[in-house]
């Protein structure tokens, strides 16, 4: 359903197919602090950023990124930073 996909449906997708949502919306996180959806969540705060420098980040980090995941299922990017949450 593009733009109008619910979060929970979108959680529950990503849920499903055992994917990571990757979002700069906080109701994800709410919704993963409170009901564990999505399972494993990335939340991007970088503020407004271009695409392109975005990109970058996550090139640069992606196997930081990765390797979070592999010890937890919320992970946070920022500009200068990634941070597992426990």
């Amino acid at each position: 359903m593009g733009n109008l996909s619910s979060d929970s449906s979108i959680a529950d997708l990503a849920d499903q197919e055992d994917r990571i949502v990757v979002t700069k919306d906080s109701d994800f996180v709410d919704s993963f602090l409170l009901r564990g959806k999505p399972a494993k969540l990335l939340l991007i705060s970088t503020g407004n950023i271009p695409n392109n420098e975005l990109i970058h980040l996550l090139k640069l980090n992606w196997g930081q990124i990765t390797e979070m995941f592999s010890q937890g299922d919320f992970v946070e990017m920022t500009r200068q930073s990634l941070t597992l949450h426990q």
